[in-house]
């Protein structure tokens, strides 16, 4: 047996734990044998302190599940020791040890085209035919089977039309459970009927999409040219942009359901209306939700002043949309709105090579803007990461913002996630951010290939 980096048992099988897991275990070890051919996941009981070794293997859909576990020692290495004897055993009868008897189905293939080249998305195409983008693909390949829905209808969207949909949905995945989450697979809406040790928690995701015209042609974004394109994109053209699939999952009343009823909702949104606008659309996005810009100035004594301003509207072009998202009516049942610029591909390449996914000859180097510490600073601190470094670490919910809504029926506990930007709005219209030590606005990662 040899230890893994929980990030990567992550990957392959967090999609296995069963509803009470996380509430009467805590994950404190993670081995592989026979080259991943069995898992083995030592927990702690939370109630009497003693240890168990958990032996996993893949089913006949390439999903990992429990098939035996170790009796419950004072250490974890009594529970290792006990562990190998088992290990042997299971993978000695290993064909029917796969067999769980409630399989449907062959095993997916979510990353072998299934429509004609032409039709299958640029992003799509780009990743599954370079080595820089193997760590990505490795580390995706078991993710996907967590969608026990997953059909060919499914797997033509995310090769197709719904390809950043779906990876922004798979990150949500991943970030929920490293947040400690189990999911409840009996309602198909809102995306995600989550429970952690402090509750249940629904989220919904939504993405901003590129705009065509009627003939089907991509509409190109606005230029950024200066200082006045970049400040009419940040309070106008985004907040629109944001304002459509938002309201529209408004319009959804998901907080009627049954199973939602008296529980925080919260949506996510990702901006993929053009490549890398995520990068640029950041600042927009609680400009519209609390229908406020705020302009900062420095005073005499060179210390910064920001002054909130109340926006009604939003107009570009012949578009005018209201300001002011939580303001709507019926949003009082939206506890929170969620997004991270940093969720893209780029961040799946990044934890692939963390976890250790891929063509080794892969290295990754990682520039950006983070949060700076000084609170008299405007602008945001650069930095330069290699991500190969032994030193490097990265998590799921690194670089995401929350915006609590202050009107909410139901507002949204902060530790229901931990390790995410918090912020919100104040009386005075001015916005209180709880922002972890680190935390990246955005960046790029250039991809480096060589022995």
């Amino acid at each position: 047996m040899q230890d893994i980096k929980q990030v990567r048992f992550e990957a392959l099988a967090a999609y296995c734990r069963q509803p009470f897991a996380l509430l009467a275990g805590e994950e404190v070890r993670w081995l592989e044998a026979y080259d991943e051919e069995v898992l083995v996941v030592v927990i702690r009981d939370i109630t009497d302190g003693d240890y168990s070794a958990m032996l996993l293997v893949r089913d006949l859909k390439e999903r990992y599940r429990m098939v035996e576990m170790t009796k419950f020692f004072d250490t974890v290495d009594e529970a290792l020791a006990a562990a190998p004897d088992l290990v042997e055993r299971i993978h000695a009868d290993f064909g029917r040890q796969r067999a769980q008897g409630d399989e449907k189905g062959k095993p997916v293939e979510f990353f072998t085209p299934i429509v004609a080249k032409a039709k299958l998305n640029v992003d799509f195409s780009t990743i599954i035919s370079l080595e820089e983008y193997s760590p990505a693909i490795e580390l995706i390949k078991p993710m996907m089977r967590w969608y026990e829905d997953a059909d060919g209808n499914f797997v033509e969207q995310f090769q197709t039309t719904g390809f950043d949909a779906r990876l922004w949905e798979l990150y949500l995945f991943a970030a929920l459970v490293e947040s400690g989450y189990i999911f409840d697979k009996a309602f198909a809406m809102p995306d995600f009927c989550a429970r952690n040790a402090f509750g249940e928690l629904f989220v919904e995701a939504t993405t901003v999409n590129p705009s065509r015209t009627s003939t089907g042609e991509l509409v190109p974004p606005p230029p950024l040219d200066t200082a006045e394109q970049v400040q009419a994109f940040q309070r106008h053209y985004m907040p629109i942009r944001f304002a459509g699939p938002l309201t529209a999952k408004l319009g959804k009343k998901y907080w009627e359901k049954e199973n939602v009823r008296g529980h925080p909702l919260v949506l996510a949104i990702q901006d993929f209306h053009a490549p890398g606008s995520m990068l640029k659309s950041r600042t927009a996005l609680p400009i519209y939700l609390y229908g406020r810009v705020w302009e900062w100035q420095k005073d005499v004594t060179g210390t910064l002043v920001t002054t909130p301003k109340k926006v009604e509207v939003h107009v570009w072009g012949q578009k005018t949309v209201a300001s002011g998202f939580f303001a709507l009516p019926g949003a009082e049942n939206i506890s929170a709105v969620i997004s991270n610029a940093s969720a893209t591909m780029a961040k799946f390449n990044r934890m692939g090579v963390l976890a250790g996914f891929g063509s080794k000859r892969v290295h990754l180097v990682r520039e950006g803007a983070a949060a700076n510490i000084d609170p008299n600073s405007e602008r945001p601190t650069s930095f330069n990461h290699d991500v190969n470094s032994s030193n490097h670490n990265e998590t799921w919910m690194e670089g995401m913002d929350v915006y609590h809504n202050p009107n909410a029926v139901h507002p949204l506990h902060p530790e229901m996630l931990p390790g995410a930007a918090h912020h919100w709005l104040r009386a005075d219209g001015q916005v209180e951010s709880h922002v972890p030590k680190w935390q990246p606005f955005g960046s790029n990662t250039r991809i480096f290939v060589g022995d």
